[in-house]
């Protein structure tokens, strides 16, 4: 089973399945329930591990086994992301249908697991669910994705860290520079353990331009999150990426020949008007800003 150690290059890809891919990173999280297996042999014949996403802890009602949850189990609506509720982790139903994603994650080879969505407790969720209740569930999780051979990422979750570092095998962290709580994660880099690291510098405003100097500053350089895999992402989790790393040298990153492509996709005009960006490197800092020169397509 894969476990990641120490400081890792990564790309948190959601909002489509990436077709084209960066030679410098180490790891892709992609949604399973998207992605296909063709996809992810092919990163691994590349050499890439795969981080395999799907959302543990809310219901979202544009996936094909959104008919499987009972009414029962559908809490109050996630604040801000429509269409999707929180759930009843507690419920049996609930756990047969993240073991069967599971399952698929193991038929389509996924290197590891990153279930989303564990923390309700901190949530208006509609079931008053406590840490204890996300401890027990994330636990569950664990078992079930060793069991099927892939390793384990907690999402979140700040305040159980303690109470389950010992139990996953990585952290998958989202904007810890922002909310200043990077120290509730430090466990994981005492144990070796990565912490995926990811900072929203735009919010919720989700757009093709590139970062500014000021907010890769202000995330790149925070002393909070050193040791972490960090990297800089529009929330819609597009191709946009700056990575936070000192793994690579100026003579490292080269041009826009260090993207390979997968496959060839079919692209939209508003795909390619926004794909025009090409990645570069800032000198003066110790991170390397990389904008992918393709946006990727959907399959």
């Amino acid at each position: 089973m894969w476990q990641p150690k120490g400081n890792m290059t990564w790309d948190y890809h959601l909002k489509s399945v990436p077709q084209n891919f960066s030679e410098s990173i180490d790891v892709y999280d992609i949604d399973v329930l998207d992605a296909s297996k063709d996809i992810i042999d092919d990163l691994h014949e590349a050499g890439k591990k795969v981080i395999c996403y799907f959302s543990a802890g809310s219901y979202e009602d544009w996936r094909d086994d959104a008919d499987k949850f009972n009414s029962v189990d559908l809490g109050e609506p996630l604040d801000g992301w429509k269409g999707e509720r929180w759930l009843d982790i507690r419920s049996l139903n609930v756990r047969n249908i993240m073991t069967q994603r599971i399952e698929l994650a193991k038929s389509k080879n996924c290197d590891a697991i990153d279930p989303d969505n564990i923390d309700g407790y901190d949530n208006d969720n509609g079931f008053n669910l406590t840490e204890s209740d996300s401890i027990d569930f994330v636990k569950f999780l664990v078992k079930t994705g060793h069991s099927n051979g892939m390793s384990v990422g907690l999402k979140n979750g700040g305040s159980i860290v303690d109470d389950l570092v010992n139990d996953v095998d990585f952290s998958v962290q989202e904007q810890c520079v922002e909310y200043k709580e990077c120290d509730l994660y430090e466990e994981f880099i005492d144990q070796g353990k990565t912490i995926f690291h990811i900072e929203y510098p735009k919010g919720d405003k989700s757009n093709s331009n590139p970062f500014t100097e000021k907010q890769i500053d202000k995330y790149c350089d925070s002393n909070m999150a050193k040791g972490f895999s960090s990297i800089l992402k529009n929330m819609n989790l597009d191709y946009l990426l700056v990575e936070c790393s000192s793994k690579f040298s100026e003579a490292d990153v080269a041009s826009s020949s260090d993207f390979i492509s997968i496959s060839s996709p079919t692209t939209s005009k508003e795909d390619s008007e926004s794909s025009s960006e090409n990645k570069g490197l800032l000198n003066e800092r110790n991170f390397v800003l990389t904008t992918l020169a393709f946006a990727a397509s959907f399959i």
